[in-house]
């Protein structure tokens, strides 16, 4: 597999994905774990128990096969025992042993939730969400969504949906009762880390529709660009904002990636690309084979090289979108303004099986051009700007003020 094809994929935060997939690679040789032939009885289990020629960097499967066995021939309820759920479950447990939050087995049906979010054929809430310490996680809400517009915010724990514990779901069993027809609505349960008690959010769900890019010019000359995912359409959109910004004089630009959870790799460097002189390095993404790790460049060809800059960030800025931040953050080129990034400093995949399921898996480690990575860390900002409570009920962006008001001094 060339890396110039896993790396025109996606790297970005996956939980529930509202508006943001992941690194997405070509099909690879595979063989799922089927369990459906093994009638493993009492019969057969002296002889697995005799099987001592394992090496011992092989994986001994005797004790889930004796387990197997054992249930088959003694649980009470046997119409509960289906092979297919044993198959998934054994690699399910396999997969989550590696304790990595972004490396998941998904069955059948998971695949399609997840390739229909990948389409964003969607109709929900728009928020993002992860799992962090066994529970459900905001990561970041889509601009104008349903969860935007209730005051969800990227660090929020949901407990529970419509007043099923969160606890004792999987992943995409929240995803699916979180999911649903727009003009429906859930009610979540949500701890903030700044309150005592968890609160209840009701949220009317809708389609959910995202732009890639938007822009508005905030002050006379002061340009306020939000890059919303790194997707398909990323490149042309910026790149046609910034040649429109070219004519009209402008001052300054705030480059917004707050609850921004990545997308499209090779779309962090089309960004950096806009701002930085020379053919810069962007991002260096390492394998477990050094042999294969690559360094990504600008193109040389920069709009805006010396154009006044400040990049704004929050919990809700994470993979792609942190590339773009700590490259420009290491060159000095911008002003980062806002809240401490998420901290995702790793590359994923997705492998197809061939019963319909799906592996998606670490592949890689991702560095800055100074070779920091910020994985469970995140990006310090220059400029820490707290939103406050207030702010939503009045409708106030302290944290777009701030950067308007530094960049308009600039400009004097």
């Amino acid at each position: 597999m060339k890396k110039s094809t896993r790396l025109a994929s996606y790297i970005a935060i996956f939980g529930i994905v509202f508006a943001s997939g992941l690194m997405v690679g070509n099909s690879m040789p595979t063989h799922s774990l089927d369990l459906s032939n093994k009638n493993i009885t009492s019969s057969v289990i002296g002889d697995i128990l005799s099987q001592n020629s394992l090496d011992k960097k092989d994986l001994d499967l005797r004790t889930m096969y004796l387990v197997k066995g054992l249930l088959e021939e003694k649980y009470i309820n046997i119409d509960k025992i289906k092979n297919d759920k044993m198959s998934y479950g054994v690699v399910k447990g396999l997969v989550d042993s590696l304790d990595d939050p972004y490396t998941q087995f998904m069955d059948p049906d998971d695949t399609v939730e997840f390739t229909q979010a990948l389409n964003s054929e969607l109709e929900g809430i728009g928020a993002e969400l992860t799992v962090r310490n066994g529970l459900l996680l905001v990561v970041s809400t889509v601009k104008g969504s349903p969860a935007e517009k209730a005051n969800l915010q990227p660090d929020d724990y949901i407990l529970q949906i419509d007043g099923k514990d969160v606890e004792e779901m999987t992943l995409y069993e929240a995803i699916k009762n979180i999911r649903g027809p727009k003009d429906t609505s859930v009610t979540l349960s949500v701890l903030r880390k700044d309150k005592d008690d968890p609160f209840d959010v009701t949220i009317k769900r809708a389609k959910i529709i995202v732009d890639s890019v938007t822009s508005e010019e905030v002050e006379k000359g002061i340009w306020h660009i939000s890059i919303n995912e790194f997707s398909d359409d990323t490149k042309y959109e910026f790149n046609k904002i910034l040649d429109e910004i070219k004519l009209k004089n402008p001052k300054g630009i705030i480059l917004d990636l707050r609850n921004n959870g990545g997308g499209y790799l090779e779309g962090s460097v089309d960004i950096l690309s806009g701002f930085l002189r020379g053919q810069q390095d962007a991002v260096y993404v390492k394998y477990r084979d050094s042999k294969e790790d690559e360094l990504l460049k600008t193109t040389g060809k920069p709009q805006f090289p010396d154009l006044p800059l400040v990049v704004l960030i929050n919990k809700g800025t994470a993979s792609a979108s942190e590339i773009v931040t700590l490259a420009l953050k290491d060159y000095g080129r911008a002003m980062v303004m806002g809240t401490t990034s998420y901290g995702k400093g790793t590359v994923q995949e997705v492998d197809p099986l061939p019963d319909g399921s799906s592996l998606r898996f670490t592949i890689a480690k991702w560095y800055s051009p100074k070779d920091t990575n910020i994985d469970e860390i995140g990006i310090e900002p220059d400029l820490v700007v707290e939103p406050k409570e207030e702010d939503f009920d009045n409708k106030f962006d302290r944290q777009l003020d701030e950067a308007k008001k530094y960049l308009m001094n600039l400009a004097k």
